[in-house]
């Protein structure tokens, strides 16, 4: 199964990588990437046109990072007529099921077909998305969904919600932050994983633009503290900076069902099945 709702990745600088696009081509899902007009050509070059989304001229060596192109997706979706839109980082190199402490990367798009149908069941969900890998270890018990809480890097957005992205730094947790505070329900999913490479630790998309000035993880922290001083304090851990929000306010969000749902008991694995497959033999 393929998702029901357009995928875009947004990519800058990383056309020779480009983790995500060979992740969703290799699991036959259908997506546009979306980059800049100085890049096209260089995207054009590895990847076939009709999958590309070239921007305005506007967007040539935006300084603002990601934010006014989320929003440029958003609006594009929208004028599609689509109900939702995923929104992918471009650096996530692959899709996994995490079930009985197993990570199996999956082949087809039913994950996120998955995730479509769970959140039509309900009125209030306004995001939802799969966790990254890094955070679910195998020898630790994890709730297949975790409510009211962060979504990033991976991201279904329900389009009739009225938000727009906003700032520099940590947008997504801010967010789902707005989201949350009104009332709205978020899912973030253990049951579906994403493997991804941590911010930072290469070239393009905003590493070599707003993330280019030193070790500014205090800065970063301080404007999302900024923005929900009410709920994020800074806090230094791990030899570094951090932001720590608070959800616990966030434990009243209910789902709510949509009338008339019916939804047949039982497990529903929607064809996924799990196949061995023998490693090949290296070359000498």
């Amino acid at each position: 199964m393929n998702p029901r709702f357009p995928i875009y990745i947004i990519s800058k600088g990383r056309w020779d990588r480009r983790q995500t696009s060979r992740t969703l081509e290799s699991m036959g899902v259908p997506y546009k990437i979306v980059v800049e007009p100085l890049e096209y050509d260089n995207y054009a070059n590895v990847i076939d046109e009709d999958k590309i989304i070239c921007l305005p001229s506007n967007f040539s060596e935006q300084e603002k990072g990601s934010i006014p192109v989320r929003n440029w997706v958003w609006k594009h979706s929208i004028e599609n007529g689509d109900d939702w839109h995923w929104i992918l980082d471009d650096n996530i190199e692959s899709v996994e099921r995490f079930n009985n402490n197993m990570k199996i990367k999956c082949e087809t798009g039913t994950p996120f077909y998955v995730i479509e149908d769970f959140v039509l069941r309900y009125e209030n969900i306004s995001q939802a998305g799969m966790n990254y890998a890094l955070f679910c270890p195998a020898n630790e018990a994890r709730s297949p969904i975790k409510l009211n809480t962060r979504i990033y890097s991976c991201i279904l957005i329900r389009n009739d919600t009225h938000y727009k992205w906003r700032g520099r730094y940590n947008e997504d947790t801010d967010l789902s932050l707005r989201m949350l505070k009104d009332g709205w329900c978020t899912v973030l999913f253990n049951a579906f994983l994403i493997g991804k490479r941590a911010t930072m630790t290469q070239g393009g998309g905003n590493t070599n633009t707003i993330y280019n000035t030193g070790d500014n993880r205090k800065e970063f922290a301080e404007s999302l503290q900024n923005q929900h001083p009410d709920i994020v304090y800074v806090t230094w851990k791990f030899n570094r900076w951090h932001h720590q929000v608070n959800y616990k306010p966030f434990r009243k969000n209910r789902l709510v069902r949509k009338d008339g749902l019916n939804v047949k008991r039982g497990i529903n694995n929607y064809g996924m099945v799990l196949k061995s497959h023998e490693r090949k033999a290296k070359l000498p």
